[in-house]
């Protein structure tokens, strides 16, 4: 499939601070891709440069197949964009919002009537055209910041952090309108700091400290980190177990999931000597299992040999 976005060593940094480091993906056209990490991971740095908003320190881009420091015009015709705040005006009603974003990106008044009428209809805003923007409730803004930044139907469309601070009913909503821009052929690139979301996405790209750890699509990452020595142990006593645990040199990570700990176990026998430090602490009813890693347990596994906390 033919390229959306190429990035090559692309490195951004804020005097002796480093956002972005020299990272390097590509990403086909039509594709809903994740950028999955932390407050502070670089994931909105890494966007805004896409865009065109943030000149890289180093490195070279390619969206929509325009070089963005060479041709950032190009690039802006062919791209919609939605950042954090939802790039709305809260002074103007959702009538004056659609049509000062059509004028911007220049529709003629009849592709302007048809697409103002997709707007109301996806945002669910029909009979509320003239209310102040400010007025709405938050999942209402979401979905018109949406339909606002994708007017001209741009190729790519770039969402920034979209469904913090939303409940998860109208998060899956939002979700089953990105399904359908992309269904109509649209790439959708996402940031976001919800691992849960990163099972709508066809392929994720996990950050920490400004590098990529993890890329590739949900199933394909947990495949290829199938064999992580995870294991799970239900017992009536979580916390106690938890305590436990942490003392043991050899259990690289812990946490508690309900009436269950996961558990990293780095020996040759882990099992065994999990059963052993259990008995040893008269625990007496306990079941482990090999566990199937989650894309949150191998986010926390290999954020943490990078180097543990973000840099929010």
């Amino acid at each position: 499939m033919a390229l959306a976005i190429k990035a090559d060593n692309l490195t951004k940094k804020f005097g002796s601070f480093t956002a972005v480091d020299s990272i390097s993906f590509e990403i086909e056209e039509g594709k809903i891709v994740g950028f999955i990490g932390a407050n502070g991971a670089g994931k909105s740095t890494t966007i805004k440069m896409l865009c065109g908003l943030t000149k890289p320190t180093s490195g070279l881009m390619q969206v929509a197949g325009f070089d963005v420091a060479a041709h950032p015009e190009k690039v802006r015709e062919n791209i919609g964009y939605m950042s954090q705040k939802f790039s709305l005006y809260s002074d103007l009603t959702v009538r004056e919002n659609i049509e000062f974003y059509g004028g911007v990106y220049g529709l003629s008044k009849s592709e302007l009537k048809d697409r103002f009428t997709w707007v109301v209809e996806v945002a669910d805003l029909r009979g509320r055209e003239n209310l102040l923007t400010s007025d709405l409730p938050l999942g209402w803004r979401q979905r018109l910041a949406l339909g606002c930044a994708v007017l001209h139907r741009p190729r790519i469309v770039f969402l920034d952090e979209p469904t913090s601070g939303v409940d998860p009913v109208v998060r899956d909503k939002f979700w089953q309108l990105i399904g359908q821009l992309s269904a109509e052929g649209a790439t959708i690139i996402v940031t976001t700091h919800h691992l849960e979301e990163a099972e709508f996405c066809e392929n994720i790209i996990m950050m920490h400290l400004g590098q990529i750890v993890v890329n590739g699509s949900p199933e394909g990452i947990r495949r290829q980190f199938s064999d992580l020595p995870l294991f799970e142990i239900e017992t009536a006593q979580p916390l106690r177990l938890f305590n436990i645990l942490e003392r043991e040199p050899w259990i690289s990570d812990a946490a508690i999931y309900g009436n269950n700990v996961h558990v990293y176990a780095e020996t040759n026998a882990p099992d065994e000597a999990l059963e052993a430090v259990l008995k040893r602490n008269s625990i007496a009813e306990f079941k482990i299992v090999k566990a199937s890693p989650t894309l949150e347990d191998i986010f926390v596994k290999q954020t943490r040999a990078q180097g543990g906390k973000s840099r929010d």
